[in-house]
């Protein structure tokens, strides 16, 4: 971690620049939006997402490149600002638990930005977003899961739940699964992005706000395809393959 954290006067100043760009966003969403293509306002998350990394002072680094034909990107989660980091890499549209549509600016955003909510505790809604991801896949748009279902400090993986890369078995579409790292100026693991156990989302961007250079790393692996009909063995498989891949980039 850094050492050294930013003086209190940049972190406002910062903190300040930050919530203005998150309040612009939801003037492009809830403004202009409505009048541009699917294109157009996949373009501006893309800018955005950039720019919002750029002011919380993150370098994004990308090592290796997505498929030319898109599909379900499956990486392990440590923090909100993952969404933005991915959005970095390729505009995409997430499967997110629907507590986050409380969220102050971030909910509303989330809910402009082709994101499917998922109820928790639903099997019937999971069913139905189910098939509106494998419907999603099917016409050619990205989508992302975070198959551990939950976030960690960034130190260690949890188990991934298979139930979340099933549609892409239903619409015959690989997984490409992407390791994503935060470190320090020092090259260091960085857990001042990790928003897991009691750390609040208030906490979380404090703790962000006070590293003077911080790097989000995503390194893309290599996709994976399970035929369909392969039934709970071959979501099983593709879990553990996935999980395997992206322990390896993070920790070897």
């Amino acid at each position: 971690m850094t050492s050294t954290p930013t003086p209190k006067l940049l972190r406002f100043v910062r903190g300040v620049r930050i919530v203005f760009h998150l309040l612009c966003g939801l003037c492009w969403v809830g403004i202009a939006f409505p009048f541009f293509s699917l294109k157009r306002r996949r373009w501006v998350r893309y800018r955005l997402s950039r720019e919002l990394l750029a002011l919380f002072a993150f370098e994004v680094r990308i090592s290796g490149t997505l498929p030319s034909e898109a599909g379900l990107i499956a990486a392990n989660h440590v923090s909100w600002i993952d969404i933005f980091a991915m959005n970095a890499l390729t505009p995409v549209a997430f499967v997110s638990k629907d507590d986050v549509i409380h969220w102050p600016i971030i909910g509303t955003l989330a809910r402009h930005n082709e994101t499917i909510f998922l109820q928790r505790g639903s099997r019937g809604h999971a069913h139905t977003i189910g098939r509106e991801m494998a419907e999603r896949l099917q016409s050619g748009n990205w989508l992302a899961v975070f198959p551990e279902g939950t976030t960690t400090d960034g130190s260690h993986l949890h188990p991934f739940h298979g139930a979340l890369l099933q549609p892409a078995i239903d619409a015959s579409v690989p997984v490409t699964p992407v390791a994503l790292s935060y470190q320090d100026i020092q090259g260091q693991r960085s857990l001042l992005p990790a928003y897991a156990g009691e750390t609040t989302l208030w906490q979380c961007f404090c703790a962000m706000l006070s590293a003077r250079q911080l790097v989000v790393h995503l390194e893309i692996g290599q996709p994976v395809f399970v035929e369909p009909g392969s039934g709970n063995r071959g979501r099983k498989q593709l879990a553990q393959t996935l999980h395997d891949q992206i322990e390896k980039m993070l920790y070897s």
